[in-house]
């Protein structure tokens, strides 16, 4: 059985073809319309974004956190990300990826555990910046039952200097990553900026 369209419907079908090709410059042998040439000078396209290494990553986060709230830039401290690294291999070849104890350090500590991925670093300082939404400058304080220490150490205008390091714990399928910072920050009665 072949496929037939009644006169009127052909006419249609034709007349919406003939259309579609005139739009496109193609009915009755009519070339395509061309612009004239360009005469302005081309402008050359941006360069692409710099990929940045984990420190640069990790350093333009958190200034950018900062600046978000008025408070200047963290410097990167070699020592700092020596003595971060020195902990993060620790715990994961001895204490199979745990979050370490930093409480009693002399430095302040922010730390993320993930599983299953590799966490990129602006991804885990997006992640402590994300508790900036239950933190309370005005009378510095955090919302019940949500946690505002990481944020507020990350963005703490007395700490001057970062460190940061990762480690992954390919048995237990666990990505941890642990930034120390001084002076430290969350000191009791103060406002982080």
């Amino acid at each position: 059985m072949g496929f037939f369209l009644k006169s009127t419907q052909l006419d249609h079908v034709l007349l919406g073809l003939m259309a579609l090709a005139f739009c496109n410059g193609l009915v009755l042998g009519l070339a395509p319309v061309i612009s004239p040439p360009n005469t302005t000078t081309p402008v050359p396209a941006p360069d692409p974004p710099k990929k940045l290494n984990a420190t640069e990553e990790f350093l333009e986060a958190h200034n950018e956190a900062r600046a978000a709230v008025g408070v200047g830039p963290l410097e990167w401290s070699q020592k700092l990300a020596s003595d971060a690294n020195r902990l993060v291999r620790y715990q994961r070849d001895k204490k199979e990826c745990k979050f370490a104890e930093v409480s009693n350090g002399e430095y302040g500590a922010n730390q993320l555990w993930a599983g299953g991925l590799a966490v990129m670093p602006r991804a885990v300082v997006n992640r402590w910046v994300e508790e900036k939404e239950y933190y309370n400058h005005t009378n510095n304080s955090c919302a019940p039952d949500h946690m505002c220490g990481l944020y507020t150490q990350l963005v703490w205008k007395k700490t001057l200097e970062l460190g940061c390091a990762q480690a992954t714990c390919v048995k237990e399928h666990v990505f941890l990553t642990i930034c120390f910072y001084y002076p430290p920050g969350n000191v009791a009665g103060e406002s982080p900026y």
